[in-house]
């Protein structure tokens, strides 16, 4: 038998409040998704998932006898986050904060017994719905991660070696963007001819699109800073911090979108970065004594 909600502490009406809000959140937050999404079975998927929220904030109005609105700021917020990177992404983040609902729910069961079907509807649908989304971009999330990642260990190792032989940040960022762009149109190429190869559904255009956008896309923040400010050696320190932000950005979209872990493939990416970076200005730095370069 359910605890009358009167009956209940402040502190757990809150947490039961809540509860309420954030379910008629995410069901305005996946019924607009779903008006937006142009497949069909991506648009339907999202549509099951909003009626399921639909009817646990049902289930907390009739329980609390009050009417909660959602908050707009995160359903704004959760919108824009699907359009930019990805549907998948947008709703597995979603789902995470739903784990802790889930929580939340469990911990509240022995005051409201009828929880547990929400809790059990949780744990049975919304992973299998979320599961059969299907969405371009994961099949060219290889491509994206090729071109990142060899634009990372490249150009820092390039603009960390090339900061030390020319200390000259206009000179540096001009060699920095013709070894990129020419970088990215030779790793574009070889995705295309290797995605040609496989026995998979990939597009190779497409596959070789991602690979050079991406690698285009890292090439210009990296270099940016050296475009802006005089000092050299500032300017490496800062091309370094954006290449660990390009890192921490992408390994937490993989992280989320594949369910791979965060914490392992970020300082990996981040080791081999900063050492090749290291090992490039050491180069630059006997390059520069060994031939007396001044520029």
């Amino acid at each position: 038998m359910n605890i009358p909600f009167k009956n209940l502490d402040k502190k757990v009406q809150r947490t039961v409040l809540q509860a309420q809000q954030a379910e008629i959140t995410e069901y305005e937050i996946y019924k607009n998704l779903s008006r937006f999404e142009k497949k069909k079975k991506n648009s339907e998927t999202l549509e099951h998932i909003a009626e399921d929220e639909l009817n646990h904030y049902n289930f907390w109005k009739d329980y609390t006898k009050k009417v909660v609105s959602s908050n707009r700021v995160k359903v704004i917020f959760y919108f824009i986050i699907c359009r930019i990177f990805g549907l998948t992404f947008g709703v597995k983040q979603m789902e995470k904060r739903e784990g802790n609902a889930q929580y939340i729910y469990k911990t509240l069961c022995t005051k409201i017994p009828e929880l547990m079907k929400i809790v059990r509807d949780e744990e049975r649908h919304e992973e299998e719905l979320i599961g059969i989304i299907d969405e371009e971009r994961l099949k060219y999330v290889g491509s994206m991660v090729l071109g990142l990642n060899d634009a990372l260990v490249e150009l820092t190792g390039a603009l960390a070696g090339l900061t030390l032989a020319l200390q000259n940040t206009h000179l540096i960022a001009l060699a920095g963007l013709i070894t990129g762009i020419a970088a990215s149109l030779s790793m574009a190429a070889s995705e295309y001819l290797s995605t040609k190869t496989e026995t998979s559904e990939r597009n190779p255009a497409k596959a070789a699109l991602y690979t050079g956008s991406a690698y285009v896309l890292t090439v210009l923040f990296l270099i940016f800073p050296y475009l802006i400010f005089k000092n050299y050696l500032f300017c490496l320190a800062f091309t370094l911090f954006n290449a660990l932000v390009v890192i921490l950005i992408f390994t937490y979209y993989i992280s989320v979108a594949r369910d791979t872990s965060f914490k392992n493939r970020f300082f990996e990416m981040a080791i081999i970065s900063l050492s090749v970076a290291g090992v490039s200005f050491g180069i630059g730095y006997l390059i520069r004594k060994l031939f007396g370069v001044e520029v």
